[in-house]
């Protein structure tokens, strides 16, 4: 049990000990003191303050700050007024509730402080209503809904870049927050620095209240990014699949030479992992490549583990649910052997062939996309190649600038550089792509699984970091917490998260099953979109996409 633990559970205590004697000189039966969660109802009697505070107590995070009030208003109630007195208090309940019932036991109960006939101070009147705000809005962030950005257009058609959303958390249950100690409203850093906005040696086990409903195909889904478990501690990259950085560096340590690496992957991910725990460096983080190629690393801050409820927060579609076999075939996603529809905004890559110089700005004009998705589809000027929709085919495909549009494809290859999910070197994975991956079994909570070389592979980051097992895979079998073994129950359900913009996501293809545990919420509203320079080549609202139902 860590020290936090120790002061919770001795700061429990001591309520037990020493609400007893200040409720009976508050004339109130002394026995309620000793009952668990009646105790805290007749303490609110006493500091005149209403019962259902009891479910905001109960509230991680909150209940810290609601348990520091009560400790502040119980020396207030015993008219003990002075502000040091109060800041005691406040601080140091474990000494200053034993002081107050059996040191000061003259110290008579006159009640809570009667603010009808003085005039709250300017500050403490300001300080009241921000504590009320910041307990409201905590509540309502942790059990009802939170806002989100949607930063990139992995999501694009349906979701665009620069819509600001509402989440709802009761949809599929509101999560219990793991990491309860942290600034009210930030996510994990500290705006503008490297600091983290939270403390993880005080966090609470995976809990999750009753939901609304269920997570279902095609659902959009925000949840706590998988493979954020470890970060790179850097402005830009802290936000990205370390994981994937750590493959990129160990390809970089190789010189991008496939044989060299494929012959002792270890050998290099082990350079590649002191690179950037230790040295604190990172080749390949360029965001102009040119430089990497010149052997020019980026300074970072190494590496650092992040709790799950702390992780970036991603917003996909769900395309697998539990226990189903997902394979896509010709950018056609199959359930269990059968083809399913294509959300209505997917999206993939097409080259644009004008006739005029430049299209690309008419075609800004007629449909949306963001700059970054904009690649060069040859040496002309007048070729571009951008993620359509099946509508924005047929829209382009009518306009007179356009010669012609051509799908993009990407056919099996021989060896996909550990690029995808389950990211191993093996015949059995080394030919998935965008549009062709798979098979793989999606796992159900209470399923037992049969274990082999191949499927070990898909399974083993599940098994062994979300539902907490030592795995060990051995040349004479499967090993899991030191116990041969040729099968595996799940303990918990898990899902195939995919976006829209099927050749601009990084989703499930490569960073593999989302656990229920990181499921946070659905996007249910879009309250303000805004459009930007770098990315729309204009500014302004897009009023049309406000006060409306995400899809």
């Amino acid at each position: 049990m860590s020290l936090p633990w120790i002061l919770l559970v001795i700061l429990l205590v001591i309520q037990f000990i020493c609400l007893p004697p200040l409720l009976k000189r508050a004339g109130i039966d002394s026995w309620k003191g000793y009952v668990p969660i009646l105790h805290w109802i007749a303490w609110l009697k006493m500091l005149s303050r209403p019962w259902w505070w009891i479910f905001l107590i109960l509230v991680p995070g909150v209940g810290f700050i609601m348990l520091t009030i009560m400790h502040v208003e119980t020396a207030i109630c015993f008219n003990r007024r002075d502000p040091k007195e109060q800041w005691f208090a406040g601080l140091l309940p474990w000494v200053y509730l034993p002081k107050l019932a059996f040191k000061d036991a003259e110290a008579k109960y006159i009640g809570a402080r009667d603010w009808t006939k003085t005039k709250k101070s300017f500050g403490r009147e300001w300080g009241e209503a921000i504590i009320f705000a910041i307990v409201a809005a905590s509540v309502i962030r942790t059990f009802f809904f939170e806002a989100f950005t949607i930063p990139t257009p992995s999501m694009e058609g349906s979701m665009l870049v620069g819509d600001y959303l509402f989440v709802s958390k009761m949809s599929y249950g509101p999560k219990s927050p793991q990491t309860p100690m942290s600034i009210p409203f930030i996510h994990n850093t500290i705006p503008s620095t490297l600091t983290d906005s939270y403390v993880d040696w005080f966090s609470l086990p995976y809990f999750r209240l009753p939901a609304l409903g269920e997570v279902e195909r095609y659902d959009p889904v925000v949840f706590n990014f998988p493979h954020g478990d470890t970060i790179v501690v850097h402005g830009f990259w802290m936000g990205h699949d370390y994981y994937g950085i750590l493959r990129q560096e160990a390809f970089f340590m190789a010189r991008y030479d496939e044989e060299a690496f494929r012959a002792n992957p270890d050998k290099y991910m082990a350079m590649a992992r002191k690179n950037l725990e230790e040295k604190k460096l990172c080749y390949t983080c360029q965001q102009d490549q040119a430089l990497a190629s010149q052997g020019k690393p980026v300074v970072t801050g190494g590496t650092k583990a992040r709790p799950i409820d702390k992780c970036e927060n991603y917003v996909k579609r769900c395309i697998g649910l539990p226990g189903d076999n997902l394979q896509i075939i010709d950018q056609v996603v199959h359930i269990d052997g059968k083809p399913i529809d294509d959300p209505e905004f997917m999206q993939v890559k097409y080259k644009v062939n004008f006739n005029v110089d430049n299209g690309i700005q008419t075609l800004r004009k007629v449909i949306s996309f963001v700059a970054s998705e904009i690649q060069a589809g040859g040496v002309s000027a007048k070729s571009v190649v951008i993620p359509l929709t099946k509508a924005d085919v047929e829209t382009v495909k009518n306009m007179k600038i356009v010669d012609s549009v051509e799908p993009i494809t990407y056919p099996a290859v021989e060896f996909n550089q550990m690029s995808f999910f389950p990211n191993h070197d093996a015949p059995a994975f080394n030919t998935w792509t965008w549009d062709n991956y798979g098979p793989l079994h999606i796992p159900k909570a209470g399923e037992t699984v049969t274990l082999d070389e191949n499927n070990v592979r898909v399974f083993e980051r599940a098994i062994r970091v979300y539902e907490g097992n030592k795995l060990e895979i051995k040349s004479d079998g499967i090993y899991i917490n030191d116990t041969k073994t040729t099968s595996y129950t799940f303990k918990f359900d898990y899902y195939w998260m995919m976006g829209d913009n099927r050749h601009n996501s990084a989703d499930s293809r490569v960073w593999g099953f989302v656990p229920e545990t990181h499921v946070v919420g659905k996007p249910v509203f879009c309250w303000m979109s805004k459009m930007d320079q770098m990315n729309h080549g204009q500014t302004g609202f897009r009023f049309d996409r406000m006060f409306r139902l995400v899809d």
